[in-house]
């Protein structure tokens, strides 16, 4: 390591990374991991449980540079924090609060920052924010670096949301819909019913329900006073489906199978609305209990969907039972369309007036996580933008329905 990138009269903290919690699932060993014979006997662990796990190899790593700079004369200490083992957002959030955990314990100038490649390196700009990194060391497996490098390379992609529709979205929403048609109409078969569940998990993996849902109960708390309206909506959304199960079954004894399934979807969207209210009113009592003020008017918006979205499945199924004609459901879906596109005009036209009104220049930026993403340099009144400069000097803008609060000193965008 270059000696002029670290300074004797600093207080260092080595820092490894297991983003994918393999310390605890091999060696059911919990992060933070704070000291020098605490991830030496960690790694230790690890390797026995595992002699390729490359993690070990980081632990390993960081431990070594712990004793070489406090040979030299370092104020140095060494800590290994862990993710989740399914990365992304929860990942990077337990990432997050270990970290704050080990520099309250230790309380480090500036950090040295020790991976084992791409994966682990996406937490940087979360550790950045914390703590000034003065060094980043890499430990690769030479034969493996070239193939850890693509495979990366490709799980990034599949992150974004334009290739996550392509490659899961759009494939999920095809066999959901091959799986009901042949439900409705031939009956019951023992690949139908798989076929469903795995088109199911295409599309949640596919539109980032994932994460949205990580977002809605990761605060999920007895304390709160949302709580027992977010119990009420799970009760009546389980007593909807219950009551459109048991007309389906009903209405078989009379109909065919497409209309009985029509009956039940009547039945089913008749109690939905309740819940929906009750989670809404939730999550607007939990903004009002936050400091997230901003997230209500997306929620004002979710109505306006909530509402559209009910309104065409609503008149779908008296199409399909005869109680309307084509033309009738046609006119209630452009109606449902249009509700759906004012309420994201209306809430986002409020969100952008409301913003304009704040000097945002020269404001931090933060994620949820509180990573440090850069510095805002203004708002673009015709784009309804906030342009931004990182912390490697790039501009980039973001769209101002991101914006989730902004304070006296930083902007939070989800």
């Amino acid at each position: 390591m270059p000696k002029e990138e670290i300074k004797k009269e600093k207080r260092y903290l080595i820092l490894a990374v297991d983003i994918d919690n393999d310390l605890y699932r091999k060696a059911k060993i919990q992060g933070p991991v704070i000291g020098r014979v605490q991830n030496l006997n960690a790694a230790t662990q690890l390797a026995l449980a595992d002699p390729e796990e490359a993690d070990a190899n980081t632990m390993f790593y960081a431990v070594n540079l712990y004793d070489k700079l406090k040979e030299e004369g370092y104020m140095v200490n060494v800590a290994t924090v862990t993710g989740a083992e399914t990365e992304g957002f929860e990942a990077s959030s337990e990432v997050a609060k270990q970290l704050d955990e080990v520099l309250k314990e230790y309380k480090a100038d500036a950090c040295i920052f020790v991976s084992d490649g791409a994966s682990d390196n996406r937490v940087l700009p979360i550790v950045e924010s914390r703590i000034p990194i003065d060094d980043v060391e890499e430990v690769r497996i030479k034969q493996a670096e070239g193939l850890e490098n693509t495979y990366f390379t490709i799980m990034e992609k599949l992150k974004e949301p334009h290739y996550a529709r392509i490659v899961f979205g759009i494939p999920g929403i095809i066999l959901l819909l091959f799986a009901l048609s042949y439900l409705l109409t031939i009956g019951f078969s023992w690949w139908a019913f798989p076929v469903a569940l795995i088109s199911l998990y295409f599309i949640y993996k596919g539109f980032g329900f994932e994460e949205k849902m990580i977002l809605s109960f990761r605060d999920f708390s007895l304390e709160k006073p949302s709580f027992l309206f977010f119990v009420l909506s799970l009760l009546f959304f389980i007593i909807a489906l219950l009551v459109g199960y048991n007309t389906y079954l009903y209405e078989l004894y009379y109909h065919s199978k497409l209309i009985s399934f029509a009956y039940g979807i009547e039945g089913f969207l008749i109690i939905l609305p309740t819940a929906l209210i009750l989670y809404l009113v939730g999550k607007i009592i939990e903004v009002r209990h936050s400091n997230y003020m901003f997230r209500g008017f997306n929620y004002g918006m979710y109505v306006g969907y909530a509402i559209g979205v009910w309104f065409i499945l609503y008149t779908f199924a008296a199409w399909i039972i005869g109680q309307i004609y084509f033309s009738t459901f046609l006119l209630y879906t452009i109606i449902g369309l249009l509700i759906g596109i004012a309420s994201y005009y209306i809430s986002n036209s409020i969100k952008k007036k409301v913003v304009s009104k704040h000097n945002v220049k020269d404001k931090l930026l933060l994620n949820e996580l509180g990573a440090n993403i850069g510095k805002v340099l203004g708002f673009d009144k015709k784009r309804k933008k906030i342009i931004i400069q990182t912390n490697f000097g790039s501009k980039i803008s973001y769209p101002v329905e991101r914006i989730i609060e902004i304070t006296s000193d930083k902007v939070v965008i989800k």
